[in-house]
């Protein structure tokens, strides 16, 4: 079976077209595990590159509350480890790069080497750990290795220099700049402020550095990309699986997804 490739080869392929890659999160299990793999393929379908797909954890602290209501059904739901799996196998089977976001108390729970086994067989291209610094990642970066995965560390407005350099040289693949979008009317500083972690991020050593902003719309996607590798949505998409209506809710999926996707193309160019 034809896997998709990983993450950083979709990135790479969107920057040689002079688009910034679009990079969707969706949390596993909401509002089932059937249809959270069906609302990736419709992302894929129109247009997103990578998925970002989330495994719910009870205590989602660095979470936004769209996404920690999502994670919290999921749950409720009964998702467990085995339903990542199965969605990350169904989704990169349809040809979509897809990374899993998790924090630690799962994969350390389900064994750290087992864990990086078993995505790898499913085609995963890796892991971003939020809760997980590169100081603590000595087990899991043996294994990233071990079974060929990316792995994405975080950096943030606040990083210092040396710790941007330490970052930058035990990720694999991307670095996630984590920052806030903030009110509508703070978007301009906001933008000027995260390009200044990509700018340092980059300086750092990192070959790719891709954006969550808390980005919404098609504007805002085609600002972040001017000067980001990838952009990366997650509440804005959730939000349109909580309308009661499952179909109505894809349409308004997709349709963001193509809006998102207008954004970033021709963003790097």
């Amino acid at each position: 079976m034809t896997r998709a490739p990983h993450s950083s080869a979709v990135i790479d392929a969107a920057k040689e077209r002079g688009d910034a890659a679009l990079i969707g999160y969706l949390p596993v299990g909401f509002p089932s595990v059937d249809a959270s793999i069906h609302a990736g393929k419709v992302l894929a379908d129109n247009g997103v590159d990578v998925i970002e797909l989330g495994f719910p954890y009870s205590d989602p602290g660095m979470d936004g509350p769209t996404i920690q209501r999502a994670s919290v059904a999921a749950l409720e739901r009964g998702t467990h480890i085995e339903d990542l799996f199965h969605a990350v196998d169904e989704l990169t089977s349809y040809g979509v790069a897809t990374c899993v976001m998790t924090y630690w108390n799962p994969v350390e729970w389900w064994g750290v080497e087992r864990f990086a086994a078993d995505l790898a067989a499913v085609g995963g291209s890796g892991l971003i750990t939020p809760d997980l610094p590169p100081e603590e990642g000595t087990q899991w970066e043996a294994a990233s290795d071990a079974h060929d995965l990316e792995r994405i560390y975080l950096s943030a407005p606040s990083s210092p220099p040396h710790r941007l350099r330490l970052i930058a040289e035990h990720s694999r693949g991307w670095v996630y700049a984590a920052s806030s979008m903030g009110v509508t009317g703070a978007r301009a500083s906001v933008g000027a402020h995260t390009a200044d972690v990509v700018a340092r991020t980059r300086q750092a050593g990192a070959t790719r550095v891709c954006v969550g902003l808390g980005v919404s719309n098609g504007s805002q996607a085609r600002e972040i990309g001017a000067y980001a590798d990838g952009v990366i949505v997650g509440s804005a998409l959730v939000k349109t699986l909580f309308d009661d209506d499952g179909e109505r809710g894809l349409r308004a999926l997709g349709e963001l997804a193509r809006e998102l996707t207008s954004g970033v193309k021709g963003a790097r160019a």
